[in-house]
């Protein structure tokens, strides 16, 4: 009868365990679904993080050390927005710290925002329960400087032992300074009666102050409130504190069952975009290709120019690294945002507004800094749409007729922007009215002066026509109505490898900029625009024979800075093959522009027309692959990176195949050139 008992008791507590986890695993993916709602563009970062925390969750009492999720991105792109509200979804608001790691942490109190302990003892995370931590511009809390040197750092150092197993040791040192106060309290009080001292002696009702209460409340784990623990008298004190360290078995504090998100900015990984904040010109899809590429290694690299290595162990592997949003991202938040706008005119006032598909186009144009995430966006949309939005709805309520009101009426409000892009036009009924609008970014990206316009035409379409005819692709982007900078410029893909070929290509790519200069407007009439060109093309030629071994020399050339650098140091000797590799480079652009003339001429008229070209419309005109291989597709590749070294390889193998012999037959070398015959000899 009692193993019946106790075989249904088992029985039960299973299927209520089930019931439980089951539970929680559905909140767990709801919380998920209401993430990918109202975040846009990082479905794959939400549902690597909810994978992350699933254990600490669904079944928390596996977790024995904190559970260790870094995010990692550029400024903007939800990183913080992410943690906050997943604590909000699964119900750990009243358990969530926010640590800012710069030292400005909202919600800290004078005594405790030099130590994460003693923030977590204020909060409403109980010793060995779960709850959030959120270590937020961990960047700032570097502890390496820029030359590799220990940094100076006094706040929140009990973060490494926090993020090591989650146990934390007492104070101890600053329960000594306590008992030190109290025990110079009682002398000079015992000093003055010795001495008769008349003084106006009331009886003293609190003997610590707030700050000493605080502390001995929180190092020795009290549940005494405040007021009573500063009436203490000083021998209960001490007792108090003789009793905790004969008791060592409690002096940690654990805090094991957290779940730690360490979040930052790493610009050194990041160093391609993280810097270019002026640019609102490049397309967000070719920073988003460059982004995605990056990888845990990426990460421990940018970390070790901050943290010393055992700190960045303590960090663990778990890094999720946000990508920068994708054009369609943008769209979708754009989409949004502005529907929002729309609602709350419409709520408020009755009018309903439809934008056309030409303000949700100038907004993108004018809005968009891909390097730094949404907030432009969101300043960006407010002050275009926002007084538009009212006015409008003000000039449509003086329009309704006959006592008809607006919220009745079925006809929209249409917002129209005008081809000058002046003004948005809203049509109501027959009645038309202009609003002015202000679209900073396109009045700057305009080049009204004619020449000028023709010199950026001529000089970035010899480099698109160059580059898509010596690399098969057309470039990522070519531009001349450019907000950035006073120019034009086209965008090229990465390579992971260089050929020796690549990179006398490329010589000639850079090169052929001031090569279309000179085949249309002459000799005399080039400009130095092309002296970037220059700096680059010779910096690419001094590597290609200084440091690459493909000119005449196999020695690695340089300056020696330090006696170790063993290095050829003949440089000077190395300049006149440069010079003739870049005066060979230059005449090769200028024939290959003189023999497609045409191509050249029909890309520079369409960007003195547009302004731009996508590369779909390049690759058609220069008779490249399909438009599809150039596009940028969702795994951040942007077409061959490489050589097509592995069907070289098969070709190589397939001409040397020998199958009657082993693959390493045994000789005496004589296959080997000489010298390296002799070198096997030595070694055998």
């Amino acid at each position: 009868m009692a193993k019946d008992i106790q075989s249904h008791s088992s029985s039960s507590s299973r299927t209520c365990l089930h019931a439980a986890l089951s539970e929680r695993t559905r909140h767990l993916q709801a919380a998920a679904e209401a993430l990918k709602a109202e975040l846009f563009g990082i479905d794959d970062i939400i549902d690597r993080v909810i994978d992350s925390l699933r254990a600490w969750y669904v079944l928390p009492q596996l977790i024995s050390r904190p559970v260790i999720v870094c995010l990692w991105g550029l400024t903007g792109t939800g990183k913080t927005q992410l943690v906050r509200r997943l604590a909000q979804h699964l119900g750990f608001y009243d358990r969530f710290i926010e640590v800012q790691m710069d030292g400005f942490s909202h919600g800290s109190g004078y005594s405790s925002r030099g130590a994460i302990s003693a923030m977590l003892a204020e909060s409403g995370i109980a010793e060995g329960t779960p709850g959030i931590l959120v270590l937020d511009e961990f960047q700032r809390f570097r502890t390496v400087d820029d030359k590799g040197h220990d940094a100076k750092v006094e706040r929140y150092q009990d973060v490494w032992a926090l993020l090591s197993d989650g146990r934390l040791p007492p104070a101890l040192s600053l329960l000594g300074e306590i008992e030190s106060s109290l025990a110079e309290a009682e002398y000079e009080q015992d000093r003055d009666g010795a001495a008769g001292k008349k003084k106006a002696h009331r009886k003293r009702k609190l003997h610590l102050s707030p700050w000493e209460a605080q502390e001995v409340k929180r190092c020795l784990k009290l549940s005494e409130t405040l007021l009573q623990i500063m009436a203490w008298k000083p021998t209960e004190v001490q007792a108090r504190l003789r009793a905790f360290r004969d008791a060592q078995q409690s002096w940690e504090t654990d805090y094991s069952k957290l779940l730690v998100f360490v979040s930052g900015n790493l610009d050194e990984m990041y160093a391609e975009t993280a810097r270019r904040v002026e640019d609102c010109d490049t397309d967000a899809d070719i920073f988003h290709a460059l982004t995605r590429k990056l990888s845990i290694i990426d990460v421990k690299k940018a970390l070790a120019e901050r943290f010393r290595p055992e700190q960045i162990a303590r960090l663990g592997n778990n890094h999720v690294i946000y990508p920068s949003f994708n054009r369609a991202t943008y769209v979708r938040l754009i989409l949004s945002i502005c529907d929002g706008y729309v609602s709350e005119i419409q709520d408020s006032s009755g009018v309903r507004f439809v934008l056309d598909a030409s303000v949700y186009e100038q907004i993108y144009a004018n809005a968009v800094f891909p390097a730094q995430g949404t907030r432009p966006l969101f300043s960006s949309i407010h002050a275009i749409l926002s007084a538009t939005l009212v006015n409008a709805a003000v000039w449509a309520l003086a329009q309704a007729s006959d006592g008809k009101k607006v919220n009745n009426d079925s006809e929209p409000v249409w917002l129209t922007l005008e081809a000058d892009m002046s003004c948005i036009t809203a049509k109501y009924h027959e009645a038309r009215r202009r609003f002015p609008v202000a679209l900073e970014l396109n009045r700057l990206k305009q080049r009204s002066n004619e020449d000028f316009r023709a010199l950026l035409a001529v000089h970035e379409a010899g480099h698109g026509v160059a580059y898509g005819l010596l690399f098969d692709r057309a470039p990522q982007e070519i531009k001349i109505n450019v907000a950035s900078f006073e120019g034009g410029y086209n965008s090229y893909e990465q390579r992971k490898a260089w050929s020796k070929q690549n990179l006398r290509d490329c010589i000639c790519v850079s090169l052929a900029g001031r090569a279309a200069e000179q085949l249309v407007f002459g000799d005399q009439a080039c400009t130095a625009g092309a002296t970037q060109d220059f700096l680059q093309a010779t910096a690419h030629a001094a590597q290609y024979v200084r440091h690459h071994a493909f000119g005449t020399r196999l020695s690695r050339t340089d300056v020696a800075n330090d006696p170790q650098d063993n290095v050829n140091t003949d440089v000077e000797a190395t300049n006149a093959e440069i010079e003739a590799l870049l005066v060979h480079e230059h005449a090769r652009a200028l024939a290959l522009l003189q023999a497609h003339v045409p191509a050249l001429m029909a890309v520079v008229d369409a960007l003195m027309r547009e302004g731009s070209i996508a590369p779909a419309r390049l690759a058609a005109m220069l008779g490249l692959p399909e438009p599809l291989a150039n596009a940028v597709p969702s795994g951040g590749a942007t077409g061959p990176a490489t050589d097509a070294y592995a069907a070289l390889l098969g070709t190589f193998r397939a001409r040397h195949a020998e199958p009657s012999a082993p693959p390493f037959a045994k000789g005496d070398g004589a296959s080997f050139p000489a010298s390296a015959a002799r070198v096997l000899r030595a070694i055998a």
